[in-house]
């Protein structure tokens, strides 16, 4: 039997688009004699389609696409993932379900059981876990047909109470097959291998994983499909980041005619998930992932053109080479706001930068604006000594700046704010946390220095003295990153911890930090939600980010 995957890139509720899409995917397959082809998860309606799924109308689309699809099941059979109603009165009233289509009809369908409620899932505010567990005939086959999450609870401290291939290897299946959207983080690669790894060991079956790819607003999907024998060597790997349909002929013992590409001895055995933050680790799939977040959100929402402030800083400057990677230079426009405490070698980096890059790039001096305000507030601020109050005056006129020129142009204005910044509260609301897209936000100050110098592996596209230099915001004389934050070298260590670890203070001062630093830090975090919380989507490329992965409450008092 010839088994084809179709890793491709959906758009949430454009039924249109991923229906040609399928069918496109399928008329490729049928060319290639394929017998079946498999999807991704929920690919009719793209995923996560969150409260859309309340919609009786976003479900009655669906099904409308689903009959469409079905008219190309003749001479091949198609596993499509899509949102089922639930026929029973109790429970919700959808499953996430796959659907086998062949001789032009629904042969058969399989209900998620496994809903992930953590994290950036809401699986359980939506479907009803599988009340039954088949497997499907298809062509002389049997086939264990699970979706995403129910292969995933395996190891040491399962989330689950069952495992759905434990029920339906009493039905005695031949292949196994998982339809999947499984979103990147840069430990995510190696954990799918160790997971798809594991059931192939455990149930001695081969396996067909089929992963979405692309992006949805802050969820990056990087593909990895994967082809395993059944004692688990990967004999076909698709790419990352790329859509692509391909596929393998399985032997009737289950074993394929293709050279072995990754043995199974070679594979991970456990989750990879690094005690310490490791700032290079999969810095190229870091730097992929945020290329399709910024191209994705603009061709799906049809934008076309971003600006950013372009400060001669680092952020800025990660954030401006991987737009113009994205988007094409010539529709990356940088503007450059020196201020009364703007250094020269500041906008000369950020002139070099652009010079680099090819983009376009204006530079207007807030000098006068700024002392306006001033002006016009000096009867309520009186003879009080500059403050924040001054700095941030400043960081707003630029925001503001940035935004009357998006409206009149129609850009999208590109936050710059890294990790350690919105961790910590260092950034100005309505000012340098302005924009429509956080391009940095999931990466901590030590990553944005890694993807610099992954940016210039080739060539010097960031000037090296951007590089160098010590970190300012340059909003009063002097100033440095360092007069309000810890070195980076050990706030993002302590944040690490605290974040993506979920340590508490105890156990972080035992890894050897200063008791006093580590309270001053976590207190920071905690205080600032309220900020991050009227923040702009980040892409997230963790494996806990900022935004819908993350929920505390604002007004709280824990560790404050």
């Amino acid at each position: 039997m010839k088994i084809f995957l179709a890793q491709q890139n959906y758009h949430i509720g454009n039924f249109e688009a991923n229906t040609t899409k399928i069918i496109e995917a399928v008329k490729i397959a049928k060319a290639q004699n394929a017998d079946l082809i498999v999807f991704s998860e929920l690919c009719v309606c793209g995923y996560p389609p969150r409260d859309f799924l309340a919609f009786e109308d976003f479900i009655e689309k669906s099904y409308a696409a689903i009959d469409k699809i079905k008219q190309h099941a003749d001479s091949i059979g198609i596993l499509v993932g899509a949102p089922a109603r639930n026929p029973q009165r109790e429970g919700k009233d959808l499953f996430n379900a796959a659907f086998l289509l062949y001789e032009k009809e629904v042969k058969a369908e399989v209900h998620k059981t496994l809903l992930p409620t953590y994290d950036v899932f809401d699986e359980n505010r939506y479907f009803e876990p599988a009340y039954a567990w088949n497997i499907m005939e298809f062509k002389g086959k049997r086939l264990a047909v699970t979706i995403c999450e129910d292969i995933w609870n395996l190891g040491d401290n399962p989330l689950y109470r069952i495992c759905p291939m434990d029920i339906l290897m009493q039905q005695k299946p031949d292949i196994m097959i998982n339809l999947s959207a499984s979103p990147f983080d840069y430990t995510h690669d190696e954990d799918r291998k160790a997971i798809i790894k594991a059931n192939v060991l455990k149930y001695q079956l081969p396996m067909f994983y089929c992963n979405a790819v692309g992006s949805q607003t802050e969820i990056v999907f990087d593909g990895g499909s994967f082809i395993f024998d059944k004692k688990g060597n990967i004999c076909k790997a698709f790419s990352l980041f790329k859509e692509e349909v391909d596929g393998l002929e399985l032997n009737k013992d289950g074993t394929f005619d293709t050279p072995i590409i990754e043995k199974v001895d070679t594979l991970p055995n456990h989750e990879l998930f690094p005690d310490k933050l490791m700032p290079s680790l999969n810095i190229a799939q870091v730097y992929e992932a945020l290329i399709i977040g910024i191209k994705d959100y603009f061709s799906k929402m049809n934008f076309t053109k971003a600006i950013l402030g372009s400060s001669g800083g680092i952020d800025s400057a990660v954030t401006l080479a991987l737009a113009c990677e994205a988007l094409g230079a010539e529709n990356v426009h940088a503007i450059l706001m020196p201020s009364p405490y703007s250094t020269e070698h500041s906008v000369a980096d950020a002139a070099q930068l652009s010079e680099n890059l090819n983009n376009p790039y204006e530079i207007i001096h807030i000098k006068d604006i700024y002392e306006s305000f001033l002006k016009e507030l000096k009867p309520i601020f009186e003879d009080r000594p500059f403050s924040v109050a001054e700095e941030n005056m400043q960081s707003r006129t630029r925001g503001n700046l940035l935004m009357a020129i998006a409206n009149k142009f129609g850009y999208i204005l590109l936050n710059t704010s890294n990790k350690s910044e919105l961790s910590t509260g260092y950034g100005t609301l309505y000012g340098d946390m302005a924009g429509g897209l956080g391009v940095l936000g999931d990466c901590y100050k030590l990553q944005v220095y890694a993807l610099a110098k992954y940016i210039n592996r080739e060539t010097e596209i960031i000037p090296k003295h951007i590089i160098t230099k010590a970190p300012s915001a340059e909003l009063r004389p002097n100033q440095k990153d360092s007069d309000s934050l810890p070195d980076y070298e050990i706030l993002d260590q302590i944040l690490y911890q605290y974040i993506e670890m979920q340590k508490g203070p105890k156990k972080i001062k035992s890894l050897g930090f200063d008791a006093a630093l580590v309270d001053r830090t976590l207190k920071m975090v905690n205080v600032n939600e309220y900020k991050r919380n009227q923040f702009c989507p980040i892409i997230r490329v963790s494996p806990k980010a900022f935004g819908v992965g993350r929920r505390v409450p604002i007004v709280a008092k824990y560790l404050i």
